[in-house]
């Protein structure tokens, strides 16, 4: 049987260099007082070893754990995770995040909290005391939950609130929610629709609300209606459902959807059915998210690509950013994304726009 490579260590790479091991370490975490030639030495035996630093060498300097930890919402994740319905916030979270801390030599750690918890500051202040993270990422609605935000703020560890606006501690970052929402209003509205029916998400999000402000404006720059055109939903199949039958059940129906969120679309696309509304032919959607359901669906949903990966690497940097020199952005930090034509969308029936 062949024997088990050894790991090379920092202490390989001391005895290497012939050097202390907080002089590696210092070397390690770029730390100051290392003159540069004993630098250019120890990391000339950090090359010859094939040396990977560990995070408890990282760690050696006391100064940094190397480790961000993002936080999302216990209820509404599991809940995501036991239908199996294709969202992949979290996956693209991840992704983002991961791949960026690592460029970087950090980590990226996991964390559910209920964010209406009666003790969701016992299980925060225990999360902390556990990981000792150099920065934490808060997703919505985490992001705007104040006890959260208070006692990050008070434990003076830098944190990212994606999707928030708001003034304050930490580091807000959002996907341009209302211009994505003006986007696909624009681009039905460019492709001749002018009854244009918009579902919204959840109101405890903000960018719920955004988004409907970014239809309002875009119709209204356009000349186009709202009135009758604005259905309310929480993000989930049954609120798509109830919100598409009342827009397509009126009077003067719409001749085009967005819809918040792509199991909402989803639900748009079969009450359309249903009613016997063919899509495109009839009637266009336009989902959010675009999650991998999106390619799968008959026709297949053009949609806002949210740049969720892009956002969370974009957090990530400026949490280590703001960890190594304390600086962070005076205003919200807005990350876009783009519309993904696809097989839901075509200009309107001749009749349609009577």
């Amino acid at each position: 049987m062949a024997r088990r490579r050894q790991s090379i260590t920092i202490k390989h790479v001391a005895a290497d260099a012939g050097v202390s091991l907080q002089t590696v370490s210092r070397v390690i975490n770029d730390g100051p007082n290392v003159r540069p030639e004993m630098r250019e030495r120890v990391q000339a035996s950090i090359d010859r070893l094939g040396y990977v630093p560990s995070l408890a060498a990282q760690r050696m300097s006391g100064s940094r754990s190397y480790l961000i930890l993002a936080l999302n919402d216990r209820e509404r994740t599991i809940a995501e995770w036991e239908a199996r319905q294709g969202s992949d916030w979290v996956d693209q979270m991840l992704f983002g995040g991961m791949l960026t801390a690592g460029e970087h030599g950090y980590r990226l750690m996991f964390e559910l909290i209920d964010t209406h918890a009666d003790h969701i500051e016992r299980e925060l202040g225990a999360a902390l005391a556990a990981v000792q993270p150099d920065g934490v990422i808060l997703t919505p609605p985490h992001s705007e939950n104040a006890t959260l935000i208070q006692l990050l703020d008070r434990e003076n560890i830098p944190f990212a609130r994606i999707g928030s606006r708001e003034q304050g501690a930490g580091i807000a970052l959002t996907m341009d929610d209302d211009g994505h929402a003006r986007l696909a209003t624009e681009y039905l509205a460019g492709l001749g629709h002018l009854r244009i029916g918009f579902i919204s998400g959840s109101p405890e999000y903000s960018l719920s609300h955004w988004r409907v402000e970014g239809w309002r404006e875009a119709m209204k720059d356009a000349g186009l209606p709202t009135e009758d055109l604005l259905a309310a939903g929480d993000f989930t199949y049954a609120s798509g459902e109830k919100a598409a039958r009342q827009l397509l059940t009126q009077d003067q129906p719409p001749t085009a959807i967005i819809a918040s969120s792509d199991q909402m679309a989803l639900a748009t696309l079969d009450t359309a059915r249903d009613l016997g509304i063919s899509v495109p032919e009839q009637l266009s959607i336009v989902s959010f998210d675009n999650t991998p359901v999106t390619n799968f669906t008959r026709p297949t949903l053009t949609a806002i690509d949210q740049p969720i990966a892009k956002t969370t690497s974009r957090a990530v940097e400026l949490l280590i950013e703001a960890g190594r020199k304390g600086a962070v952005p005076d205003a919200p930090v807005n990350v876009s994304g783009r519309l993904i034509e696809r097989g839901s969308t075509a200009p309107p029936p001749p009749a349609g726009n009577g």
